[in-house]
């Protein structure tokens, strides 16, 4: 009978000290922080700092809560279920108006790749639904994180996501913007190689004067070409404030699995 109550002590140690969510998923950051890298290595302190004051700044303003976290391993979990998990158990976002978002960044490795993901909270899922999440994900974060400038990456979404919540444009209107930015590329493309060969092939007053249509000179439609890449999103402009005081806190928002993600 000792024996048996031995082993049924042992199996119980065991148990409970096997990893839980507790382990898998951190605690609430404390003291209350929007950025948290919690590998230590993705981010400069300065860089943080920077995207922690201007998620503060926004926060105060606004009353939506954008969060990144930057951990070092997902456990086995699917990058939008980890963040889903996680931006609930912190509770990023307004209780009642789960106004919140949680960028989530799992940093390459030698062994794996990287992983982002961006959930929305319920609240949020209008303004930024699954398909501007995963433009975002593709237009301003894996281009500059595949450079490794990982700052830059972070703090283009953020901008977006600020200015699509804010109302500044829709997400059609993003949607729309972004699409025209990537088509229009190849579209310069296509145009610039089509006057190199007019000008290579050209006689010398053609490669001079070339026009197209009779009326439109060679330089001119250099500049169109380039013209012709789309908006820039940056013609958009963000409002800024000027909001003292650090993070208070998470609120409790809530979040149904909305968002999108990519990899590098």
């Amino acid at each position: 009978m000792k024996k048996i109550l031995t082993a049924l002590l042992l199996v119980l140690t065991a148990w409970t000290a096997a990893p839980g969510a507790d382990d898998v998923f951190p605690p609430r950051p404390a003291p209350p922080r929007l950025v948290n890298d919690l590998t230590g290595t993705f981010l400069t302190p300065q860089e943080a700092a920077q995207l922690e004051t201007k998620l503060e700044q926004f926060a105060r303003e606004t009353s939506t809560q954008i969060a990144i976290a930057i951990v070092p391993d997902l456990h086995g979990y699917a990058p939008g279920d980890y963040a889903t998990r996680l931006a609930e158990k912190w509770g990023v976002g307004q209780k009642g108006k789960d106004n919140g978002i949680l960028i989530l960044v799992k940093p390459k490795t030698a062994t794996e790749k990287g992983e982002v993901f961006i959930a929305t909270g319920y609240g949020l899922e209008g303004a930024v639904p699954d398909a501007v999440a995963k433009r975002i994900i593709m237009n301003e974060i894996l281009p500059e994180f595949r450079r490794g400038n990982y700052y830059a990456g972070l703090d283009k979404a953020v901008t977006r996501l600020m200015e699509l919540t804010r109302g500044e444009y829709t997400a059609e209107e993003y949607l729309q913007k972004s699409e025209g930015k990537e088509g229009g590329s190849v579209l310069a493309l296509l145009i610039m190689f089509f006057l190199f060969f007019l000008f290579i092939f050209g006689g010398s007053r053609r490669r001079r004067h070339t026009t197209f249509g009779g009326s439109v000179p060679l330089w001119t439609l250099f500049f169109l070409g380039g013209a012709g890449r789309g908006g820039d999103f940056d013609d958009f402009s963000s409002g800024s404030g000027t909001f003292g005081g650090g993070f208070g806190g998470f609120g409790g928002g809530s979040f149904g699995g909305g968002g999108a993600g990519g990899s590098w």
